[in-house]
């Protein structure tokens, strides 16, 4: 009568509760084994539940038979569900006798979360063990981590004992959860494997009850109620705190509805203006605290030259403009001190007999080293930005694992906000969008003629988008050589006018106007040129909508960096070469007002993009082709113009101070211009894809051929180029570096002692090795970071190869333990039960 006290339940939802093993179950086994001997020591005593013995009926071998008397009483239908329910069960499909079966349900991987009061036995016993280890034992941490040990056997009773004993543990039990720490109380808390109506009881009562009398707050001191009060505020103060420094994070909402309308893709887009936005907010600070400020303090008297504001300005940069603080020529060449008027176009020295120094401050040597501290600290985050991300893009996170992490673990149960809600809702139902596309996609086999066939239209579009690179290119350089004759000869008419100041006024206004056509071309140019990248793009076939985004990127930055080639050469080559061709008094103001420009240009043609190319492309198929279909959002394009609008923008800031603040305009608006569009105009992708290395190919671009190029570009002008003699605080220099030697010399002669500063300047800043050594340690650290990173995913490559190695190797060898296990009962069964056994088979 032993096998008839087994309750093999057979139905699927516990059967696949209890297939699952434990993901730790070395864990497991070991805390465990306490529990299982005791259950089987009782089980001993009775019938050697966990023995290979004898049957004296040889029927109870079936497993349908050892349910029977659970079953019987529903009648035969549930015997039909029985034999469904055993095709699908691969213990059944076996055959294991009924011994082997109770070996197996005595597993601890088959026997988890079902007993309450064997949990709170566990706990008692371990609660006890901390008590008598107080003053010695170490902390919690320390200890193996709890699982969820119950006793689920076939043959064995489910639960520790009848209820008054759980009730008696579970009283002891809350008294040993009085003796510990707060701290210790909590963890054991939390390891409990049990619900959290069951954990929040076992708190109260263990915090609430003392010798199973309850604490009211009327028995309490008022020392104790005054210091509850205090720690209840303060933790909700803090709380509050932390809420409220949450809410202040920029565009957290609307990048939540991005994320869960068009995906991780479209996402990273807004995440790269937003890391844009935050660098011309530094750099707004820095030039408007070091350079801005004082020079608004100690403002010069205005010029004699009085213009009338016309509105051309706003586009151009020029005319009442051009005498601010906005551009490089407004800025002093001597020190500033504070509380002297002065009378000449810039503050007097120092040592001006009448106006004792009380603060000075050096605005040449200020203008140089703001500067280059900004471009030093922008590389050094630049720098740490991209090693992050490379080390997070390049995590390894298998799509079937990160699934399933997906579908049963994302879910935060904290929302309950309606729109939060949704909002989660539909940002998880997109991510597993892409998840399941990234898991569906296959390599397939291709012939050798069709990889042939698919090489030469990636060839010819190719060599398209080259071609076309290279015009456009080629176009930008004669047009602004053509304006660059153009602006000579308005500028000498203009000068030899012996007319009234009406005609000249008018002069200078086509003058001012005639600068808008070289923004003008080369904005139309990155306007255009992306179509016909993306048209080439329609004849080529990608397995992955992720290369063909990265394949469009790279075509675009070709062209953008030609443009900036191209146009660095017209400033620094032409202008700044022979200013004297174009009558400047001061080129860099001139240089300045060309990339206030350019970026305005830039603005205004992303917004005619946007609104052609998806609000009227939208009208268009719903209202004359009548689709539904819009258009998707461009990833590729819109980003090379926001690194492109930045590379200007750090072009800039050497000739004009402000440019950042202009920049932080252009990026709020656009924000708010292409989330509005996205939402109205554009649809989600046709094929969902997750961009998992986006960031890091973005943040990538703008170190390197973007904030690279510019550094440059603005170190050759301050080492190489004369600035103008008339205007700005390096006039009289032969070049911007000469500010530092300067200021070194005079330190030098003021104060011996800072010798050794003078040689820290000339060996670290004047030396160009100092700059190339620097350049080659990060370029080394960034180098030594990705083979880091390369070489720890390789790593976990193998290390999770060898897990589902071990995994299946540890299947195949249970499998046959279990399957001698069932050979040695079948060999010492007697030949007339063997026969019977064979009838029995027979019959199914």
């Amino acid at each position: 009568m032993a096998a008839r006290n087994i309750n093999f339940d057979m139905d699927l939802h516990h059967m696949e509760v209890t297939m699952e093993s434990p993901v730790d179950e070395d864990v497991v086994h070991s805390s465990f084994s306490r529990l299982i001997e005791e259950q089987s020591g009782s089980l001993d005593q009775g019938h050697g539940a966990l023995e290979l013995e004898d049957l004296s009926d040889e029927r109870r071998d079936h497993v349908t038979y050892l349910a029977a008397p659970s079953w019987a009483e529903h009648g035969q239908q549930r015997g039909q569900d029985l034999e469904v329910a055993m095709v699908n069960d691969p213990l059944i499909d076996e055959r294991w006798s009924s011994a082997t079966l109770r070996v197996l349900s005595s597993m601890p991987s088959r026997t988890i979360g079902r007993s309450r009061g064997a949990i709170i036995s566990q706990y008692y016993n371990r609660t006890m063990q901390l008590c008598r280890r107080r003053q010695t034992r170490p902390t919690i941490r320390d200890f193996s981590r709890s699982a969820r040990p119950s006793i689920r056997g076939y043959g064995v009773e489910s639960d520790c004992g009848d209820g008054s004993e759980e009730e008696r543990k579970k009283d002891q039990l809350v008294n040993n959860l009085q003796k510990l720490s707060i701290s210790d109380r909590v963890r054991m808390l939390r390891a409990m494997p049990l619900s959290v109506a069951e954990k929040s009881d076992l708190r109260k009562r263990a915090y609430n009850y003392k010798e199973g009398r309850p604490i009211s707050s009327s028995q309490m001191s008022c020392c104790s109620r005054l210091k509850y009060y205090i720690i209840i505020a303060l933790r909700q103060s803090w709380y509050s705190w932390l809420s409220f420094l949450h809410s202040l994070q920029l565009w957290q909402v609307p990048l939540k509805r991005v994320s869960g309308r068009f995906g991780t893709g479209v996402l990273s887009y807004f995440l790269f203006l937003k890391i844009l936005l935050f660098f011309n907010i530094f750099l707004f600070l820095i030039n408007g605290f070091f350079l801005v400020l004082p020079q608004a303090i100690h403002r010069p008297p205005p010029a004699n030259l009085s213009q009338k504001f016309t509105g051309l300005e706003l586009l151009t940069g020029g005319g009442s403009f051009t005498n601010t603080v906005m551009f490089y020529g407004h800025y002093s060449h001597r020190t500033l001190t504070s509380g002297c008027r002065h009378s000449d176009n810039a503050s007097v020295p120092t040592d001006q007999p009448g106006c004792p120094p009380r603060l000075s401050f050096n605005m040449p040597l200020a203008y140089f080293f703001t500067i280059g501290v900004s471009f030093f600290i922008t590389c050094i985050i630049l720098v740490y930005s991209m090693s992050k991300s490379f080390g997070k893009s390049f995590r390894i996170n298998k799509s079937q694992g990160y699934l399933a992490v997906k579908v049963f673990s994302s879910w935060d149960f904290k929302v309950i906000k309606r729109t939060s809600v949704k909002l989660q809702s539909e940002n998880i139902c997109t991510q597993l969008k892409e998840l399941l596309g990234e898991v569906s996609r296959r390599e397939e086999g291709q012939s050798v003629l069709h990889r042939l066939g698919r090489a030469l239209v990636h060839g010819l579009a190719w060599i398209l988008c080259l071609i076309s690179t290279g015009g456009a290119a080629l176009a930008v350089y004669y047009f602004s050589e053509y304006m660059h004759k153009d602006l000579e000869t308005r500028v000498l008419e203009t000068r030899d006018l012996e007319t009234r100041d009406l005609e000249t006024g008018q002069r200078l206004l086509e003058q001012q106007a005639s600068l808008l056509a070289l923004p003008v071309v080369v904005s139309s140019l990155n306007l255009l040129m992306p179509g016909l990248f993306n048209a080439v793009g329609w004849m080529e076939v990608y397995d992955s909508p992720s290369i063909r985004t990265y394949v469009a990127i790279f075509r675009n930055l070709l062209l953008k960096v030609s443009m900036l080639g191209v146009l660095c050469y017209h400033w620094l080559g032409r202008v700044a070469a022979d200013p004297g061709k174009l009558l400047l008094q001061c080129w860099e103001s001139f240089v300045g007002q060309e990339l206030y420009r350019f970026l305005l240009i830039d603005f205004i043609f992303t917004v005619l993009g946007t609104f052609f190319g998806e609000f009227l492309w939208r009208m268009c198929s719903q209202r004359v082709l009548k689709r539904k279909r819009m258009p998707e959002f461009d990833i590729a394009r819109n980003v090379l113009e926001l690194i492109y609008g930045q590379t200007l923008a750090w072009l800039g800031v050497l000739f004009s101070p402000l440019l950042p603040a202009v920049q932080i305009v252009k990026l709020l608006l656009l924000f708010y211009i292409k989330k509005a569009s996205l939402m109205q105009n554009c649809q989600a992708p046709r094929r969902p894809w997750r961009a998992s290395q986006m960031s890091t190919v973005f943040i990538t671009l703008l170190c390197f051929p973007s904030f690279l190029g510019a550094a440059v570009s603005v170190t050759y002008t301050m080492w190489t180029i004369r600035p103008s003699q008339d205007c700005g605080p390096f006039r009289g220099l032969s070049t911007m570096f000469q500010a530092g030697k300067q200021w070194m010399l005079e330190l030098k002669t003021a104060n011996p002692n800072l010798t050794w500063l003078t040689w820290i300047h000339t060996t670290m800043v004047e030396n160009p090795l100092f700059l190339f050594i620097s350049a080659g340690i990060f370029l080394m650290v960034i180098y030594f970071h990705t083979q880091v990173v390369d070489g720890q995913r390789k790593v976990i490559s193998l290390l999770q190869e060898q897990i589902e190695n071990l995994v299946s190797i540890v299947g195949e060898d249970k499998k046959f333990l279990i399957t001698r296990l069932q050979t040695i009962h079948e060999q010492r069964r007697p030949p007339s039960r063997k026969t019977h056994r064979a009838s029995e088979e027979s019959c199914f």
